[in-house]
C-alpha cells in the first residue's frame, strides 16, 4: 500500500518528497450531482488534492438522526475525488467556522444546558466522540494506506483564536487514533504567536491561515513548526459576504502573486475556496464582531470557480502559477455559457399555513424551546390594558431579538425590528392584540456566542408593562410555500410556472422584491434580501428539469411580486473598494 507521512524536511509519499496544492470544495454546499463536474475542474487547475470541513449539523440536525446518504454522501465525494486521482485532506471539526450555521455544531448540542463547548467538559467530549466515530467510519479504510486517498485529517478548527484547552485537543487525537486513524494529524491557526502555541499539540503538525504576506507568515509559522513541511492549510483566495455589505474580492493579479510566493518558498498550500458553492436553504452562518452580521446565501468568495461551478480569471491565473512548479494537465474547462433568461407570471397562494400548531406559554418560548429548526416563528399575545395612555401611540420594547421582526397590531402590520441595525423600540399605535413575525437569520459561527437562542428572548413591554401570556406557531417553510396564507400582514406566497427544454443551471433574480425565501421545483435556494449585495440566487440544475418548472417565493416585507425573472448570469452586488 502507499504510504503518507512527515518527515524532517517534507511531506513524504512512498519516501519520496511531495508537496501537496490542494483547493476547498465543500460536498455539503455543492449539488452531489455537479460534484464530479467540480473535482474534475480542479485537477485541470492543477491541484492534487481536494480539503473538506465535515459539517456535523449537516449529518446530525437531531441527535441521533444519522444522515450521510445524499447531500451527505461523504464516502461518495471522497470516493469521485480518488477517481480523479487526486488525494483527500478531512477536517472533521468537530466545530469549522466555514460561516456555516452555528459552524457546524447542531444546534441540539450547543442548546443543552450548561453544556461545555470547545473543551474537556464531559457531555461534550461524549457526544463529539460519538459524532467523530461516525464520521471515522467513513474515513478509515478511504485512508491511503488503505488503498484510499485520504492523506490528512485535522484536529479541531484554529482553536487558538478560541481557547487553550491542551486535554481537550489531547483527547481529540486520542478518539481519532483509537477509531482508527493513522493518516498525519494537523491543526490550522492564524500565524499568531498566541494562536500558534495554544491551539495545537506538539504531537500535531501546525499549519497556517492567511491569505498575504506569505513569506512574513511562513517565517511565523516556521517558529512554532521547527521540522517538517511548511503549509498555509487556508490560503483565503477571496472573502465572504454579508447582507448589507459589499461583495468582497482580491484582486486576481495580488492572489496569484501570493500563491507564487508560497511555492516559490517551497510550502504545500491548500486553497480556501477552489470553489465556494452556495448556502443553501437556511445554511448561512452570521458572524458577530460587535455586530450581528448574517452570511449571504452565495458562498461564490471570489473563488477560482465561481459559484455556478465556472472557472474565472482567478482559475486561469492560478493555474498559470501552478505550472511553474508541478505538471498541469493540457485540458482546460469551457467557459460559462448564459444561462437561459425569461420571465415568469407569479399568482397569490392563499390557505391556512400560518394557523396550525401553535401553543401557550407564560412568555415568548425561543426556537430552541420549540424544538423549531425553521428560519420563522410567529408570536402573539394580548397587550396590556391600560398600558395605553389616552390612546396615543405607545413604545414596544423588546430587549433581545434574534434577529428580525414583522410587528403588527390589531392585524396591522406597523413596523419592524431589526437585530442588525440594533433596533429595540418601536412606537405602535394602540390596539389589543399584538404579533411579531420573527426570523432566525443565521447562527453564529465564530467565537464565544456560539450556540446562542434564537427568536424573542425575553417578554417585550408594552408602555413599559412586560407582555405576557404568548402563543408561539413555529413555521415550516415548505408548508407555507406550498399551502400559503391569509395572514393578511404576514408572507406574501406567490407561485409560477416555466418551461424548460433541458435541466439548467439558472440565476434567480430578486431585484424588485423585499427579504424572504424562494423554492424552485420544492428546493429551497435560500434567503433573498433587498439590501443586498446579493442579487441573484443560484439554481443548480439537477433541481430543473426538461418540461413544466414551479417557482415559489416567499415575501416578508410586503413586496407584490407578480412577475420574477431569471437572468443570464450572477450578481453579487457591487464590489468593495
Amino acid at each position: 500500500m502507499p504510504t503518507f507521512r512527515i518527515g524532517d524536511d517534507d511531506f513524504l509519499l512512498d519516501d519520496q518528497p511531495h508537496r501537496i496544492i490542494a483547493g476547498a470544495l465543500h460536498y455539503f454546499r455543492v449539488h452531489p450531482d455537479q460534484w464530479a463536474d467540480r473535482i474534475r475542474k480542479a485537477k485541470l487547475m492543477g491541484l492534487n488534492a481536494i480539503e473538506t470541513y465535515v459539517a456535523w449539523n449537516a449529518h446530525e440536525p437531531r441527535r441521533g438522526q444519522w444522515n450521510a446518504t445524499g447531500w451527505n454522501d461523504l464516502g461518495r465525494f471522497l470516493d469521485l475525488v480518488a477517481a480523479e486521482g487526486l488525494h483527500a485532506i478531512v477536517r472533521p471539526g468537530p466545530y469549522i467556522c466555514a460561516e456555516w450555521h452555528n459552524g457546524g455544531l447542531p444546534v441540539w448540542l450547543t442548546g443543552m444546558p450548561g453544556i461545555g463547548l470547545r473543551r474537556s467538559e464531559p457531555r461534550y467530549i461524549a457526544e463529539v466522540t460519538r459524532y467523530l466515530e461516525r464520521v471515522y467510519e467513513i474515513v478509515v479504510p478511504r485512508q491511503i494506506d488503505r488503498g484510499g486517498n485520504v492523506i490528512l485529517v485535522q484536529i479541531e478548527n484554529e482553536y487558538g483564536a478560541y481557547g487553550d484547552d491542551a486535554d481537550y485537543l489531547a483527547e481529540l487525537v486520542r478518539v481519532t487514533r483509537d477509531a482508527g486513524i493513522t493518516v498525519p494529524l494537523t491543526t490550522v491557526d492564524q500565524p499568531e504567536p498566541d494562536m500558534l502555541r495554544d491551539g495545537s499539540l506538539d504531537e500535531l503538525h501546525r499549519t497556517g491561515s492567511f491569505g498575504s504576506r506569505a513569506t512574513e507568515r511562513l517565517a511565523t509559522l516556521r517558529e512554532h513548526q521547527p521540522t517538517g513541511p511548511l503549509m498555509c492549510s487556508e490560503f483565503w483566495d477571496g472573502w465572504f459576504d454579508w447582507w448589507g455589505g459589499l461583495h468582497h474580492t482580491t484582486g486576481t493579479d495580488d492572489a496569484a502573486a501570493e500563491l507564487d510566493a508560497l511555492l516559490a518558498s517551497g510550502a504545500s498550500v491548500n486553497l480556501y475556496m477552489f470553489h465556494g458553492g452556495t448556502n443553501f436553504g437556511l445554511t448561512n452562518g452570521a458572524n458577530h464582531k460587535g455586530r450581528y452580521l448574517p452570511i449571504t446565501t452565495s458562498y461564490d468568495y471570489d473563488a477560482p470557480l465561481d459559484e455556478a461551478g465556472n472557472p474565472t480569471a482567478k482559475f486561469h491565473a492560478f493555474r498559470e502559477v501552478i505550472a511553474r512548479y508541478a505538471e498541469v494537465p493540457a485540458e482546460t474547462p469551457a467557459p460559462a455559457a448564459p444561462a437561459p433568461a425569461f420571465e415568469v407570471d407569479l399568482e397569490p397562494v392563499s390557505g391556512e399555513g400560518m394557523r396550525q400548531g401553535g401553543t401557550r406559554h407564560p412568555s415568548p418560548p425561543s426556537f430552541e424551546a420549540l424544538d423549531h429548526l425553521g428560519a420563522l416563528v410567529l408570536y402573539e399575545a394580548e397587550l396590556p390594558a391600560g398600558a395605553s395612555h389616552d390612546g396615543e401611540p405607545t413604545m414596544l420594547e423588546v430587549d433581545e431579538l434574534r434577529d428580525h421582526a414583522w410587528v403588527a397590531v390589531d392585524g396591522r402590520r406597523v413596523g419592524t425590528l431589526s437585530r442588525t441595525r440594533g433596533e429595540r423600540t418601536l412606537l405602535v399605535p394602540p390596539g389589543a392584540h399584538l404579533a411579531l413575525l420573527v426570523e432566525e437569520q443565521g447562527r453564529v459561527n465564530y467565537e464565544h456566542r456560539l450556540g446562542e437562542e434564537k427568536g424573542l428572548i425575553e417578554a417585550p413591554r408594552y408602555g413599559g408593562v412586560p407582555v405576557e401570556g404568548w402563543t408561539a406557531t413555529p413555521i415550516d417553510l415548505a408548508e407555507l410555500a406550498s399551502a400559503g396564507t391569509t395572514l393578511a400582514w404576514g408572507p406574501r406566497v406567490a407561485r409560477g410556472a416555466f418551461e424548460l427544454d433541458a435541466a439548467s443551471d439558472l440565476f434567480f433574480d430578486t431585484t424588485g422584491l423585499g427579504k424572504g425565501f424562494a423554492f424552485v421545483n420544492g428546493f429551497l435556494l435560500g434567503r433573498y434580501w433587498s439590501n443586498g449585495p446579493q442579487q441573484t440566487l443560484f439554481v443548480p440544475h439537477p433541481v430543473t428539469r426538461d418540461g413544466t418548472n414551479e417557482v415559489v417565493v416567499i415575501e416578508l416585507d410586503g413586496a407584490h411580486p407578480a412577475v420574477v425573472r431569471f437572468v443570464a448570469g450572477p450578481e453579487l452586488g457591487p464590489l468593495e473598494e
